[in-house]
């Protein structure tokens, strides 16, 4: 049985994501979506919402995906997980160079896990968790970009800063 890890922030899920962890639930007997913990980064959403996202989204459409927490390295995770499979999504030659660094020194710290990488389909190339918020902050539409509870969230979360700017 062959087990991969998705690991990401995931902040938040966009369909990018989705198409990545799609085609490896095809490819890999077990894909565990895994949320990384930052404490130097501050989310929009917290660690609770996110497992609660992409449970809601995730499990009723993949029986061999599973949702996770890690903090530390991901190779001690992905040991403790007893994973041979690390899945990275690359959209752009910029993300290829650092996880390129980071694939090797991967291999350097645990040289049975391999690192695979995905392409998103075409039509998410560009997309972006960053880029996401930052259309949402703003007022635009994510629609088409992320599930539609992962939308309504957005709307809810700047709905609340807008009206607090307002007072």
């Amino acid at each position: 049985m062959t087990t991969a890890i998705y690991p990401g922030s995931f902040d938040p899920l966009t369909f990018g994501h989705v198409d990545i962890i799609e085609r490896s639930a095809r490819l890999f007997d077990h894909v565990i979506v895994s949320i990384l913990t930052n404490a130097q980064k501050a989310p929009l959403f917290t660690v609770d919402e996110r497992i609660e996202i992409m449970r809601e989204i995730l499990t009723p459409r993949f029986e061999n995906v599973e949702v996770d927490v890690f903090h530390g390295l991901l190779v001690d995770y992905a040991t403790q997980k007893k994973a041979q499979v690390i899945v990275r999504g690359i959209r752009a030659v910029t993300d290829y160079e650092y996880e390129f660094q980071m694939a090797l020194m991967n291999r350097r710290l645990k040289p049975d896990i391999e690192t695979v990488f995905m392409m998103p389909a075409e039509n998410y190339s560009y997309l972006s968790s960053r880029l996401v918020k930052e259309i949402a902050e703003l007022g635009g539409s994510v629609a088409g970009l992320v599930p539609e509870s992962v939308e309504r969230r957005l709307k809810q979360r700047f709905k609340k800063a807008f009206e607090k700017e307002k007072l």
